[in-house]
């Protein structure tokens, strides 16, 4: 989809992509898909909200801060990605155009507690999913609703067409990149194996995309583990009912694994672990050789790179900082971020690893970290958590929904945690 400043006033797809007069005047419109053109009225708020100054100051010093016996050091990649900061942008703008009116949010605009209160704060009203789904009921035609990044499903899409809202659509680039893939697996027969988490808003949105042509249907796998339960259906080692009583929740209705994994091309959720979806799509493609042999594999089995950019670099940042000496490791972001689960994933394999979900969850005068330790659903306190040895290395990374200004302060509790005024670095 391009990214053209319009709105269109109809949209034939139920699928959210515009067609016709790209151009339309937006007075009249009821979707936009490029903001408003405020940009320049809302940027100093913006730069407000999130700017972080210690984190200007890392990127200037090679991303290297030195005080008293503690450096810290932050990945060249992290926190806002172009996506994120793109759908906060188109928030906040959508505020600037419709100051009178009623604002909805299908769902979180990104996983980051912070920026969430932050729209909150300014009277936007989140709808949120239960069970997988929203209720759109309360929603006027005179209403605006802003579309987060993760997108929605072409369900969502249509009932919000039909109601004829203001829709201010924020899906990222590249998770359209993803639908389009779906999208053509769908219409050439094949079913979308998806690497994902079958209740998260993204891979929802992307599974939702196969229902655009009768008989396609998609299957999610969170894992290599998973992943290797579809190859054993493959592969004659696990029965149709042993694996739907398994993925009863992450398949299409009415899937028929005998029917339906004869046909595959595999997709992801762009925030997933990178290495971990492309070694998924080479698993199942072997396992298609191995049980119908090299020819039928190279007929009936796609895969395709749609890692997202953002999550990759973000992900090769961190695997760069950790051939460094590091006592312990810092990432920062939503506990439902899953780009920042991953990050801590990477983290946890080399380097003793906190995630915080907030500056705050580091407490410089007790000393402690509130974190969230990988795979736990709670979080936990760890006083003692920075190494009384000297000197310190510490490292840093954020999610790409964590804004500058929340690092910056996470990076500044943890001078303080050492005894060292933040205002003193530098």
């Amino acid at each position: 989809m391009a990214d053209t400043d319009a709105s269109v006033k109809n949209t034939p797809e139920a699928g959210g992509k515009p067609t016709g007069n790209m151009q339309a005047n937006a007075a009249g419109g009821t979707y936009f898909r490029k903001g408003f053109g405020l940009k320049s009225e809302i940027q100093s708020e913006l730069a407000s909200d999130y700017t972080g100054q210690l984190v200007d100051m890392l990127q200037a010093r090679e991303y290297t801060l030195t005080a008293g016996d503690l450096t810290i050091r932050l990945a060249k990649e992290f926190g806002f990605c172009y996506g994120v900061e793109r759908a906060v942008e188109y928030a906040y703008q959508a505020r600037k155009k419709f100051p009178d009116r009623t604002i909805y949010l299908a769902g979180e605009i990104i996983h980051n507690p912070h920026v969430n209160s932050k729209l909150q704060a300014m009277g936007i009203t989140f709808l949120m999913p239960k069970d997988g789904r929203i209720d759109f009921s309360g929603v006027k035609s005179k209403d605006v609703v802003i579309l987060p990044a993760f997108g929605v499903t072409i369900t969502d899409f249509e009932i919000l067409r039909q109601i004829g809202c203001v829709m201010v659509d924020t899906t990222c680039g590249s998770v359209l990149n993803v639908w389009k893939r779906v999208e053509s697996y769908a219409r050439d027969g094949f079913t979308s194996l998806i690497h994902g988490k079958y209740y998260h808003e993204e891979t929802r949105a992307t599974a939702s995309q196969a229902g655009k042509y009768d008989g396609a249907h998609y299957f999610i796998v969170r894992n290599m583990e998973e992943a290797n339960l579809v190859c054993d259906f493959i592969e004659n080692r696990l029965s149709s009912e042993a694996l739907m009583e398994r993925f009863a929740h992450s398949a299409s209705p009415n899937f028929d694994p005998a029917r339906d994994l004869r046909r595959i091309g595999v997709a992801n959720q762009t925030t997933m672990l990178a290495r971990e979806s492309l070694a998924i799509g080479e698993l199942v493609g072997q396992s298609m050789a191995r049980a119908h042999g090299g020819e039928y594999a190279r007929e009936n089995f796609r895969t395709f790179d749609t890692i997202c950019s953002a999550t990759q670099e973000r992900q090769d940042a961190v695997v760069e900082l950790l051939r460094e000496p590091l006592d312990v490791m810092v990432v920062i972001g939503g506990y439902n971020s899953s780009n920042t689960l991953s990050l801590a994933a990477l983290c946890s394999e080399s380097v003793r690893t906190f995630h915080v979900e907030d500056a705050d969850d580091i407490d410089p005068a007790s000393g402690r970290i509130r974190h969230r330790p990988l795979g736990s659903k709670e979080e936990t306190e760890s006083p003692g958590w920075l190494p009384e040895t000297t000197p310190v290395r510490v490292g840093v990374t954020a999610g790409a929904s964590t804004p500058n200004n929340k690092i910056g302060e996470a990076v500044g509790r943890i001078f303080a945690t050492r005894g060292i005024d933040p205002k003193t670095v530098g």
